[in-house]
Protein backbone atom coordinates (compact mmCIF):
# COMPACT_ATOMS: atom_id res chain seq x y z
CA UNK A 1 0.00 0.00 0.00
CA UNK A 2 1.56 3.12 -1.10
CA UNK A 3 -1.20 5.51 -2.31
CA UNK A 4 -4.84 6.95 -0.84
CA UNK A 5 -5.91 5.13 -4.04
CA UNK A 6 -4.43 1.85 -2.20
CA UNK A 7 -6.34 2.86 0.95
CA UNK A 8 -9.64 2.88 -1.10
CA UNK A 9 -9.04 -0.07 -2.76
CA UNK A 10 -8.93 -1.76 0.36
CA UNK A 11 -11.63 -0.25 1.84
CA UNK A 12 -13.52 -1.01 -1.43
CA UNK A 13 -12.91 -5.12 -0.37
CA UNK A 14 -14.98 -4.39 2.43
CA UNK A 15 -18.11 -2.67 0.89
CA UNK A 16 -17.04 1.23 1.75
CA UNK A 17 -16.91 4.12 -0.99
CA UNK A 18 -16.28 6.95 0.27
CA UNK A 19 -16.79 10.50 -1.33
CA UNK A 20 -18.19 13.80 0.12
CA UNK A 21 -16.64 15.85 -2.38
CA UNK A 22 -14.18 17.36 0.38
CA UNK A 23 -11.07 15.89 -0.37
CA UNK A 24 -9.88 16.56 3.59
CA UNK A 25 -13.31 15.53 4.81
CA UNK A 26 -12.67 12.13 2.88
CA UNK A 27 -9.26 11.65 4.09
CA UNK A 28 -10.32 11.91 7.68
CA UNK A 29 -13.34 9.70 7.18
CA UNK A 30 -11.53 7.11 5.41
CA UNK A 31 -9.03 7.27 8.52
CA UNK A 32 -12.06 6.11 10.58
CA UNK A 33 -13.37 3.47 8.62
CA UNK A 34 -9.58 1.78 8.64
CA UNK A 35 -9.59 2.74 12.43
CA UNK A 36 -12.82 0.41 12.59
CA UNK A 37 -11.83 -2.72 10.17
CA UNK A 38 -9.11 -2.96 12.42
CA UNK A 39 -10.84 -3.01 15.85
CA UNK A 40 -13.11 -5.38 14.06
CA UNK A 41 -9.95 -7.86 12.98
CA UNK A 42 -10.76 -7.49 9.92
CA UNK A 43 -7.12 -6.04 8.47
CA UNK A 44 -3.87 -6.90 10.27
CA UNK A 45 -2.08 -4.18 11.82
CA UNK A 46 0.98 -3.75 8.79
CA UNK A 47 -1.96 -2.50 6.68
CA UNK A 48 -3.68 -0.52 9.71
CA UNK A 49 -0.17 1.32 10.67
CA UNK A 50 0.67 2.24 6.20
CA UNK A 51 -3.02 3.46 6.00
CA UNK A 52 -3.17 5.84 8.62
CA UNK A 53 0.45 6.59 7.94
CA UNK A 54 -0.55 7.39 3.76
CA UNK A 55 -4.20 9.47 5.11
CA UNK A 56 -2.42 11.18 7.73
CA UNK A 57 0.38 12.22 5.38
CA UNK A 58 -2.29 13.51 2.49
CA UNK A 59 -4.63 15.35 5.41
CA UNK A 60 -1.14 17.35 5.96
CA UNK A 61 -0.66 17.96 2.69
CA UNK A 62 -4.53 19.35 2.22
CA UNK A 63 -3.99 21.03 5.00
CA UNK A 64 -1.03 23.18 4.00
CA UNK A 65 -2.60 23.68 0.84
CA UNK A 66 -5.71 24.77 1.80
CA UNK A 67 -3.72 27.48 4.54
CA UNK A 68 -1.25 28.94 1.53
CA UNK A 69 -4.41 29.28 -0.74
CA UNK A 70 -5.97 31.32 2.34
CA UNK A 71 -3.04 33.10 2.51
CA UNK A 72 -2.86 33.98 -1.17
CA UNK A 73 -6.84 35.08 -0.95
CA UNK A 74 -5.66 37.62 1.97
CA UNK A 75 -3.56 39.52 -0.31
Amino acid sequence: MKTVYDVQQLLKKYGTIIYVGDRLADLELMEEEVKELYQAQLIDVKDYQMALLILRHEAQLEREKREKQGKQNLS
